[in-house]
């Protein structure tokens, strides 16, 4: 493992957390000194992901990260919750035992996590993903995602209660 900083191959690890299917590891150059975070991951089968034109491309984890990330752009998302959030959807994609996995499907459940992880990045990732025709499309998606919202909060309040 080389250091992003200066490059050379001498590290020790200082920290090791593991996740589900991932293991963070903080380490720390012998030569700079400076820290980085590795994480490691079994190494899944291929996925291939079949696009709404038909065409077949392998499955980009950090394509689908970088959806994520511009999604939650200047909003109060961690970087760990936006990791956490791929290697659900990944995990939940080999969860599927499918070989080929349409675009919509991989969309759908994006949507779904970015809907409880932020409501903002949600109508963004939305805005895009759905491509909305004009405004009061966009305005009927934020009234679905309000009324979800508001049914959500009746349901715990009834759970609470024991209604």
């Amino acid at each position: 493992m080389k250091c992003p900083f200066c490059g050379k191959d001498a590290n020790k690890v200082i920290d090791t957390r593991e996740s589900e299917e991932t293991i963070r590891r903080r380490r720390e150059c012998l030569n700079c000194k400076r820290r980085f975070t590795t994480y490691e991951r079994i190494a899944q089968t291929g996925l291939m992901v079949i696009k709404q034109d038909a065409r077949r491309e392998t499955f980009d984890r950090q394509k689908l990260l970088g959806g994520i990330v511009k999604a939650c752009a200047k909003r109060p998302v961690s970087m760990e919750a936006i990791e956490a959030t791929v290697d659900q959807i990944e995990l939940d994609l080999h969860t599927l035992g499918k070989s080929e996995i349409d675009s919509q499907k991989i969309g759908q459940m994006l949507m779904e996590k970015l809907r409880v992880l932020d409501d903002v990045a949600y109508v963004r990732f939305a805005s895009v993903y759905r491509r909305f025709a004009d405004l009061d499309s966009l305005a009927s998606e934020i009234q679905r995602l309000k009324e979800k919202k508001q049914r959500e909060v009746e349901e715990r309040l009834q759970t609470k209660l024991g209604i």
